[in-house]
């Protein structure tokens, strides 16, 4: 690695410290955003109210010194509340562009799953383009650019589960648990203590990279060697889902180039230029789950998504 490098590396890694500052017990899933920002993908965080989505993308933000908005999504919501649309100016008699919330650096869609297809679907170009088209004009999008969307999986009522077309575009569909009773426990030290979740400056958190960091990963990450045999063993993942009788869709050749990405990034931030089935293993879970679908019947008996793709990893033969 050289310097800059390592330099990068080093930042991005003391980033989960500092998110730890002022989320507790969450290093996978603060890992996996890492991660996505890497791979200059997206994230679904998914998980019961009360357990910190919302206050983990906005310490990342701040320990990244990235611009961030936050959208709460409604059933009233409109495209463009989020795109931006025209308006028209009386004093030039003139349409001009006002900007929606899309135009940050990290985006938090909260509770995606409860705004109509229609809107759920103006954030598709965004998310897959980088670009948004407002009267047939594209306007480019900051650089870098994430989605980090929230969802409730307990409530039905009232929510638009979100396509699979939709689904696909995140990298990472990340299930944000209850906290450990120990890690519950330092929450409620924290709060006594007088922490606010609304004031990360005050909790401590502080920027330990930026874009030119963010970038730095990102170069080093596309530099990352992959064995054959590597790649071989993430194409055999996903064609044994194709083949899972409990599963009615399997991983598209998108998840395995979503899994491939993930990898190369694991692996960098571990310390390496090259991909070892380890790195496969460690998100594989988080970047296929949202990419298969249970069969009705399978659902019935109680299968579960990362049942199933635990019993993948345990078939498929790795690469010594």
């Amino acid at each position: 690695m050289t310097a800059e490098n390592e330099q990068a590396r080093a930042a991005l890694t003391r980033l989960r410290t500092e998110v730890g500052k002022a989320v507790v017990g969450q290093e996978q899933v603060v890992g996996g955003v890492v991660l996505a920002l890497l791979c200059g993908g997206h994230v679904l965080l998914e998980g019961v109210p009360g357990v910190a989505k919302t206050l983990l993308v906005r310490a990342v933000a701040a320990a990244l010194s990235l611009d961030t908005k936050r959208v709460q999504f409604t059933p009233d919501l409109m495209p463009g509340d989020v795109t931006g649309s025209l308006v028209y100016d009386a004093r030039s008699s003139a349409f001009n562009f006002r900007a929606g919330p899309v135009f940050t650096n990290l985006l938090l869609a909260d509770e995606i799953n409860r705004t109509p297809p229609k809107t759920q679907a103006a954030l598709l170009e965004a998310m897959e383009e980088r670009q948004v088209s407002v009267d047939g004009s594209p306007r480019p999008l900051p650089q870098p650019f994430l989605v980090a969307a929230t969802q409730n999986p307990i409530e039905y009522e009232g929510t638009y589960p979100l396509p699979e077309a939709q689904l696909d575009r995140f990298l990472l569909k990340l299930s944000v648990p209850l906290p450990e009773r120990d890690d519950e426990i330092d929450v409620l030290r924290a709060h006594h203590r007088g922490f606010d979740p609304r004031d990360l400056k005050a909790a401590g958190v502080t920027p330990v990279a930026g874009p030119a960091e963010l970038a730095a990963g990102r170069a080093a990450v596309r530099q990352v060697s992959v064995a054959d045999p590597v790649l071989a063993y993430i194409v055999d993942l996903c064609r044994a889902t194709r083949q899972m009788p409990a599963l009615e869709l399997g991983a598209s050749p998108r998840g395995a180039t979503a899994l491939l990405a993930i990898a190369k990034a694991h692996a960098w931030l571990g310390g390496r230029d090259y991909v070892v089935p380890d790195d496969v293993k460690a998100y594989a879970v988080p970047a296929l789950r949202h990419r298969v679908r249970l069969r009705a019947d399978a659902e019935l008996d109680g299968v579960t998504v990362p049942a199933v793709l635990a019993g993948v990893l345990a078939a498929v033969p790795a690469p010594r």
